[in-house]
């Protein structure tokens, strides 16, 4: 099983610290300015890929010579920086992918990266985004376990395709029983586990499904 972590150009107070994911993740993949962030968390880089149009020349100079690859594009491209990350990840068939550095800033960005998810489900990839408060993918139909966290103790349940059927809860604090939820529904959002785990399950649609903590919580390391 391959794990690959891809760190965007999100900003840095959003990242939590990388040095808490390294036995979990094989593969380092630095987008643009996030080839730097992945050498501040002490780790290495196997491929820094972008136009590094966000750093200056001397940080590029570091990525370059500590990233086992250095992958430099034009700056006028088709594809975002963190796209052409995701495609490098692809050709290392992964297991999983995670994502970093892509929330925060503007939300144009942060909404297309949340899209960029489809991608990696469509390839049976699971797909994770993390920020300090914030656990983010994607599921599809069928039977699935959740598991209590305690840095993302409140749990939310949001249609990522116009609607979801058959949705049903168990083990939470809301439970429901074969509900169809609409883009916009509020019906399922902070919902909490009664104990170390619960299930959920749903007949049509495509899930998005989102852990989170609230700002004052402090629950992740540094």
């Amino acid at each position: 099983m391959v794990t690959v972590g891809i760190v965007g150009n999100g900003p840095r107070e959003y990242i939590p610290s990388l040095r808490n994911y390294q036995e979990r993740v094989d593969v380092w993949i630095g987008a643009d300015r996030g080839a730097l962030t992945i050498l501040e968390n002490n780790l290495r880089p196997t491929f820094a890929a972008g136009d590094f149009d966000s750093i200056t020349g001397t940080e590029k100079m570091r990525v370059e010579k500590n990233a086992e690859s250095f992958l430099e594009y034009p700056v006028d491209k088709d594809e975002s920086d963190l796209e052409i990350a995701l495609w490098k990840a692809f050709d290392l068939n992964p297991d999983c992918i995670f994502l970093f550095g892509v929330t925060g800033g503007r939300l144009d960005h942060a909404m297309v990266n949340i899209q960029l998810l489809h991608q990696m489900i469509k390839r049976n990839i699971r797909g994770v985004m993390v920020d300090k408060q914030n656990h983010l993918e994607l599921a599809e139909p069928g039977k699935h376990s959740i598991i209590h966290s305690n840095e993302f103790p409140n749990i939310s349940f949001l249609p990522f395709t116009p609607e979801i059927k058959g949705l049903t809860l168990s083990g939470f604090y809301y439970p429901l029983t074969d509900e169809t939820v609409s883009w916009g529904s509020t019906l399922c959002i902070s919902n909490k586990l009664l104990s170390k785990n619960g299930t959920f399950s749903f007949e049509e649609g495509i899930l998005l499904v989102i852990k989170s903590r609230d700002a004052e919580t402090d629950a992740i390391p540094r």
